[in-house]
């Protein structure tokens, strides 16, 4: 069974990272995620902003499922390297990624994600940029 497939029938279960974060699948498909993920006080770093690895990683989940929708049965992905710029803090409430596949070659495929805030207008948290090798399962 494939990752999208476990996707469709377990939802956020089909990934112990996203029931760990307590992150939710708005909607993936056709080369584009949206996940969001309510912040916790556990999530916090000492100056009580939340910590900057959390949006790096909701951001690079939401790229990793965009890019899923358009491998091959065959392919399978590696993070080559990925860049995370932060504008704003916060303390509480949900924040949420949208991420997109930008090209996707034979072997590379290139990806952004904007971490936004939906009570604030959708105010840009973080922009993060990846690109990830695209291999073939033999």
């Amino acid at each position: 069974m494939s990752y999208l497939d476990e996707i469709s029938l377990k939802g956020r279960d089909a990934n112990p990272f996203f029931r760990m974060m307590g992150i939710e699948i708005v909607s993936y498909g056709e080369g584009h995620a949206v996940l969001s993920m309510d912040i916790r006080p556990d999530m916090m770093n000492g100056d009580g902003w939340l910590q900057g690895g959390v949006y790096t990683a909701l951001a690079d989940e939401a790229m990793a499922l965009a890019l899923f929708t358009v491998l091959k049965e065959t392919e399978i992905t590696a993070t080559i390297s990925e860049s995370t710029s932060f504008y704003r803090g916060v303390r509480d409430g949900t924040i949420v990624a949208e991420g997109t596949v930008i090209r996707k070659g034979r072997k590379v495929a290139f990806t952004k994600a904007v971490v936004r805030r939906p009570e604030k207008d959708g105010e840009t948290l973080a922009e993060s940029s990846a690109s990830f090798a695209v291999i073939q399962q033999q």
